[in-house]
């Protein structure tokens, strides 16, 4: 099982150097629209390079406490392994399921920055996981060698990955604002979250973490939990500041999923791990560089 080496743009060698300039070329970018779309008003993220380093490792803490190990894991009671410092979603060969498949599409966008990635990965993308479920991954962890090149590449690309969280945080703002009930309302929203770094921050790792809340899928009776409905929640928040009351509304969205789960996991095993990520959500007080 070879590795099919490329000039990869985003190396480990270059480390938060590159983090920075990846994820400000995103961040800073303009979206076009087409002829029957309204005028994109999406607020900029503009943050200063340390920020942005900060916001990438943020998210490979919340997902993955920084631990090598747990960049190819399967949780119990899921149907899916995830993969890398976002958790991506990948599941098994004719597997699928209410949550929507991330792991794809993320080595797709590592493949178009000429990253390195092993031989035989962008072939199993198309297919699925190669492990039809968790008993058998963790049986396969003792001589699966594409588990151990999966964590490899995954450790040597964080900051491909974490510039494609960026580009889809980017993306998800205007498609959230237009499926909301109050477009202009919504948008203002985001304008506040964004104009502090704690707050560009909690948008883009709320997206990352449990998604847009647009897929019919991801209901439980009808009710979705992602970056819409924290949104819509946060009229019942006065909290003073922005992310003040997206931190409040983004815990009572997951307490009210976890409530309606079928499976009690949710609320006696992931919620106090929700709940705890959610209270990141927080100006940070400094930015090492480290």
């Amino acid at each position: 099982m070879g590795v099919r080496a490329k000039p990869g743009v985003f190396k480990a060698a270059r480390g938060s150097l590159w983090l920075v300039s990846a994820l400000v070329l995103l961040i800073t970018g303009c979206s076009s629209s087409g002829p029957e779309e309204r005028p994109i008003q999406q607020p900029a993220l503009e943050l200063s390079g340390p920020q942005l380093a900060w916001v990438g490792r943020q998210i490979y803490r919340n997902e993955c406490a920084s631990r090598r190990s747990c960049l190819v894991h399967w949780n119990e009671g899921e149907a899916f392994p995830s993969l890398g410092v976002g958790h991506f979603i990948w599941y098994p060969v004719g597997a699928g399921g209410r949550f929507v498949e991330s792991f794809p599409d993320m080595v797709r966008f590592l493949d178009s920055q000429n990253a390195e990635l092993p031989g035989w990965l962008l072939e199993a993308i198309e297919q699925g996981a190669p492990w039809p479920d968790r008993d058998a991954f963790l049986q396969a962890e003792h001589h699966d060698d594409r588990i151990e090149q999966l964590r490899d590449m995954l450790e040597r690309e964080q900051a491909g990955q974490a510039a494609f969280i960026l580009t889809r945080a980017q993306t998800a703002l205007q498609r959230v604002a237009e499926a909301s009930g109050d477009y202009e309302a919504t948008l203002n929203k985001i304008r506040q979250l964004t104009e502090t770094p704690g707050g560009a921050y909690a948008l883009i790792d709320y997206v990352n973490f449990k998604g847009e809340g647009l897929a019919e899928s991801e209901r439980y009776d009808g009710v979705g939990w992602g970056l819409l409905q924290v949104l819509e929640s946060m009229d019942n928040h006065d909290s003073g500041t922005a992310l003040a009351a997206f931190r409040q509304a983004a815990a009572e969205v997951l307490t009210a999923r976890a409530q309606r789960a079928e499976n009690p996991i949710e609320r006696e095993r992931w919620l106090p791990g929700w709940l705890n990520r959610v209270a990141t959500y927080q100006e940070p007080e400094a930015y090492s560089p480290h």
